[in-house]
């Protein structure tokens, strides 16, 4: 839950880079989210007309738009690409799938052009902070 809150925090952050766990956790947690919206929007009964979605599930797409993308752009730029390639998606079913590669291949180890090594950075606090708790 708090990679997902990190994310909600970056709301509209583009720069940078976003490791696969970061993203994944954020994945997984909006996913869960939306299954959520949409049985309350079941429950409810505030399900639109000829749409499966409802008013709570449109509310909260749009709430999570712009982190989605940030987060998104921001993996994009742990494998060294630019956040452009996010519309390689528009490119119907090759697109998906190379996005979806792009997503799940591991980030360059150290620092490229988008900026250091989240891992690496990661890895640093954590030990300044078990150093810091034992002091």
């Amino acid at each position: 839950m708090n990679w997902y809150l990190t994310v909600l925090k970056k709301y509209a952050t583009f720069s940078g880079r976003a490791r696969r766990k970061e993203y994944w956790m954020f994945v997984l947690f909006h996913i869960i989210f939306l299954i959520v919206a949409a049985i309350l929007d079941s429950s409810f009964g505030t399900t639109l007309p000829n749409i499966p979605y409802g008013l709570i599930y449109i509310l909260y797409s749009l709430f999570v738009f712009i982190p989605a993308l940030a987060v998104t752009v921001r993996r994009l730029h742990d494998v060294n690409k630019s956040g452009w390639w996010i519309f390689i998606s528009l490119i119907p079913l090759i697109g998906g799938i190379w996005l979806l590669v792009l997503q799940v291949t591991e980030g360059d180890s150290g620092s490229n052009e988008y900026g250091s090594d989240p891992k690496s950075d990661a890895k640093d606090l954590l030990h300044d902070d078990l150093l810091d708790s034992h002091i």
